[in-house]
């Protein structure tokens, strides 16, 4: 039976106490793109947060989860184009929305399992999707700029950052103690039990379907927060949001930090944004380098980082995170020399299998 406060609980708390301090360090470095980019991955790790909801917890490989973001997001951008800007009023009929097409989505493709259900989910975030694209009197497949963020008659600012920042940290705090009460609660354990074998929770008396659908609507409901932040942080909504490869990163978040773990989510959102970033400054083919070190996760570290971290490889993976700090370092001084940064790297990938090949010869 695991404690109360696990290794991978501790690492989160801290690692949540440190996004807290986030707009000082932009002020402090006088950086401001890193609150903007700290920014972006809060709010994906909330929209991670509500696909390992059902992915993680309930076994349902959604493909069109990035949808629920464009549903949130065009809410906001279309109310505020017809001069609506009150949060009260946005904010909610944004949720609701998303609601709506969660349970729709949800009535249409949980009746199937498998691979059936991810091309279910698949196709109606793809017509989702191209319906964006036919609005045209609200841009089409140009987008919709939203001119004003949402009014909170004064309550809160959101075009000050900090503060827009703080309420995202908030939620995400918010949404990862619901997940946690929600996933320890009977419902939960149903969601579970159905997760390792439907048919026997079904046949003991439980409404599977019911339950599932349930799920499904609240993790569409979180999402579309997700894309009432988003829409408010980049003042502009596109179809892009809704497209299935948004969908496939927020799988990727979820399977990097660990399906199925509380906090794997808001680990694996920091870790694919940062080496997006990271990566993405050395080529503009950054996917061809992280799709191998995915590959190598999933075959070598069971469990995604949060299982890393429950299994004790912490050191290992502070090792690599120091690689790639020292890196990127490297790389901002070293801008022409490509081969520097590739050499760290090897050393890198190196050391790590050297370390955890000593780790496992431990008595």
């Amino acid at each position: 039976m695991q404690t109360r406060f696990s290794i991978s609980t501790v690492v989160a708390l801290v690692l949540l106490a440190l996004l807290a301090l986030v707009p000082t360090a932009s002020q402090v470095f006088q950086d401001p793109f890193l609150l903007t980019l700290f920014t972006r991955i809060v709010i994906l790790a909330l929209a991670a947060v509500s696909l390992n909801f059902i992915l993680g917890y309930g076994g349902l490989v959604s493909f069109g989860h990035a949808a629920f973001i464009g549903v949130g997001g065009y809410t906001v951008g279309i109310m505020a184009k017809h001069e609506v800007y009150a949060a009260w009023a946005q904010w909610p009929l944004a949720l609701l929305m998303s609601a709506i097409v969660a349970l729709i989505m949800g009535l249409l493709s949980l009746r199937t399992r498998g691979i059936f259900f991810i091309m279910i989910t698949l196709a109606l975030a793809q017509l989702v999707y191209y319906m964006g694209n036919g609005a045209y009197a609200y841009g089409g497949d140009d987008g919709l700029t939203i001119l004003r963020r949402s009014d909170f008659a004064g309550l809160i600012d959101l075009k000050h950052r900090p503060s827009f920042y703080y309420l995202c940290w908030a939620l995400l705090c918010l949404a990862l103690y619901l997940c946690h009460r929600v996933v320890n609660s009977r419902f939960g354990m149903v969601l579970q039990g159905a997760k390792s074998n439907d048919r026997r929770m079904a046949a003991i008396g439980f409404p599977v379907f019911r339950y599932r659908l349930a799920a499904f609507v609240i993790a569409g409901t979180t999402c579309g927060m997700a894309g009432v932040l988003l829409a408010n942080h980049t003042d502009f909504v596109s179809p892009a949001l809704m497209h299935w490869t948004r969908s496939g990163d927020l799988i990727v978040m979820v399977v990097l930090g660990g399906m199925g773990s509380l906090f794997g989510p808001l680990f694996g959102a920091l870790s694919f944004l940062a080496l997006e970033e990271i990566l993405s400054s050395y080529t503009e083919y950054w996917k061809l380098f992280f799709g191998p070190m995915l590959v190598l996760v999933v075959i070598f570290a069971r469990g995604g980082i949060d299982g890393a971290l429950q299994r004790g490889h912490g050191g290992i993976l502070l090792a690599i995170l120091a690689g790639f700090v020292l890196l990127h370092g490297i790389h901002l001084f070293y801008e022409d020399l490509w081969y520097i940064p590739a050499a760290l790297i090897a050393a890198t990938i190196a050391l790590a299998v050297i370390a955890n090949r000593g780790v496992r010869r431990l008595p």
